[in-house]
């Protein structure tokens, strides 16, 4: 599997400022299978190990989940992605830490959580690694996710 990031940008669809993909170190430490990636660019990301995709023309929000899911939601508007992540109850998310209602209820929730280094980086739509201005966490639910999330650092 070619786990090299590569440019994204689709002329239909364009990029947006939430166009930030999770690297694929990520998944590398993570060694789990996703049956599917829930807000995923347009062709997927090569490099996530995921059966099945949405992207913005199928919308994620109204699709149905199912099995093991990867969720790197909009960081525009994350509150409904997170809420059905955790109605969900199987899977991985990467989302940011905010000041926001839907994070001091998810803070305060048992829901298992990793705080990222104040350095982690993104793949960007050119290529490139690069920062988000605001810090992110990872958070699991389900018993093979939450065992994975140990592997990106100490689980709150």
């Amino acid at each position: 599997m070619n786990l090299q990031p590569q440019l994204f940008h689709n002329e239909q669809h364009g990029t947006t400022s939430d166009d930030y993909y999770t690297p694929p170190e990520v998944f590398e430490t993570l060694g789990l299978e996703f049956d599917i990636d829930v807000c995923s660019p347009p062709g997927g990301i090569h490099w996530i190990p995921t059966r099945n995709y949405y992207t913005q023309a199928d919308d994620g929000l109204l699709s149905e989940w199912y099995g093991r899911v990867w969720l790197n939601p909009p960081y525009s508007s994350p509150q409904q992605w997170i809420e059905k992540f955790i109605a969900h109850g199987d899977g991985v998310a990467l989302v940011q830490v905010s000041k926001a209602r839907w994070f001091n209820r998810l803070w305060a929730s048992p829901v298992p959580m990793v705080l990222n280094r104040a350095d982690f980086k993104f793949i960007a739509t050119d290529g490139t690694y690069k920062g988000v201005f605001m810090p992110t966490c990872f958070i699991a639910l389900g018993d093979e996710c939450v065992e994975a999330l140990g592997r990106l650092g100490h689980v709150r």
